[in-house]
């Protein structure tokens, strides 16, 4: 009898603490993007929201939080209550920040749970149709002959295409001269007029320009060669190590309890798996690549630890 007893009371203790178990999702979820409508983090979270609300059952609203390079999202997430209910989606700026400023509010790995990468896109190496330059090598020879003579451009101090046209430096004894703009579209009219000797830019921007022979491809940093553009040489064919794809992936707050990140996961990974959802990124110049938050958060750590190191031997100055 007393054993009975004993089975009945943990049935009802069960059965009570699963009652009182709050289910999650319960309220809207916000999924902040770091820059403005229309750039590709904000592309991404429009894409994916309205996908993510109908498997959760709860809105996932998307909110730009503009300023200090994404910093200001990427701090708003990873000061959020752990509960799960505020994202980010992380562009790999985050790491090149991480490697390039000296402060930041924020750690830039052990602040954030990293949920899963969404797509990756290469960067590209480009010259005008009129260079003289028909292959990166044809570049690295002229540049050794004349040290500080070529440029190239990148779209701001510190980004991924100024470290990777830094890391081209150092790995191949050359000098290009780095031009910072603000944005690829002033690069792209000057490299296309031929005032710029090279073109360091993501494949999601020189994509049509290259198909439609405006631009000049001459390299593109992927391991593999790309399905959208499968002539373009490999960088990494003519200077060996050089391999470096931008991404863009979903993050929440440190803290959040491990179900719930494997739940987000799981939902991105069917929404990824998605043919019209695939359709769009490839569009963009990327695909869907899916991750665990292990990878995910294993991608950071390396692409903040090799900047560092061009950094450092570049003797660039941090921020």
């Amino acid at each position: 009898m007393a054993f009975l007893i004993r089975v009945a009371a943990a049935i009802l203790a069960l059965a009570s603490a699963t009652a009182g178990a709050a289910p999650w999702p319960e309220r809207p979820i916000r999924l902040l993007v770091g820059f403005a409508p229309g750039g590709s983090g904000d592309i991404i979270a429009r894409l994916l929201s309205p996908r993510l609300t109908v498997s959760l059952g709860q809105p996932v609203v998307v909110e730009n939080r503009l300023g200090a390079g994404g910093s200001i999202a990427a701090e708003a997430v990873a000061r959020a209550a752990p509960d799960g209910y505020t994202w980010a989606v992380i562009p790999s700026g985050h790491a090149t920040q991480g490697a390039m400023i000296k402060t930041q509010p924020f750690d830039p790995v052990k602040d954030f749970a990293w949920v899963s990468t969404v797509t990756t896109y290469p960067l590209t190496f480009a010259v005008s149709p009129e260079s003289r330059f028909n292959s990166l090598a044809e570049l690295i020879r002229e540049a050794r002959r004349s040290p500080g003579k070529y440029t190239y451009s990148s779209v701001g101090t510190g980004t991924a295409h100024h470290l990777v046209g830094e890391w081209l430096n150092a790995e191949a004894g050359i000098e290009l001269v780095h031009v910072p703009f603000k944005g690829g579209t002033a690069a792209l009219t000057e490299t296309m007029a031929g005032r710029m000797d090279l073109m360091i830019e993501t494949i999601t921007l020189t994509l049509p320009y290259l198909r439609g022979g405006k631009l000049r491809g001459i390299g593109v940093t992927s391991a593999r060669p790309i399905e959208s553009l499968p002539s373009l040489p490999l960088v990494t064919d003519t200077v060996p190590g050089i391999i470096f794809e931008s991404w863009q992936g979903i993050t929440t707050t440190p803290g959040t309890k491990p179900e719930i990140i494997a739940r987000i996961n799981a939902e991105l990974r069917a929404a990824l798996a998605l043919p019209e959802v695939q359709r769009q990124l490839a569009d963009l110049g990327g695909g869907a690549v899916p991750s665990t938050p292990d990878e995910f958060r294993a991608r950071v750590e390396r692409d903040i630890a090799r900047f560092r190191q061009v950094v450092d031997s570049r003797g660039i100055e941090r921020q």
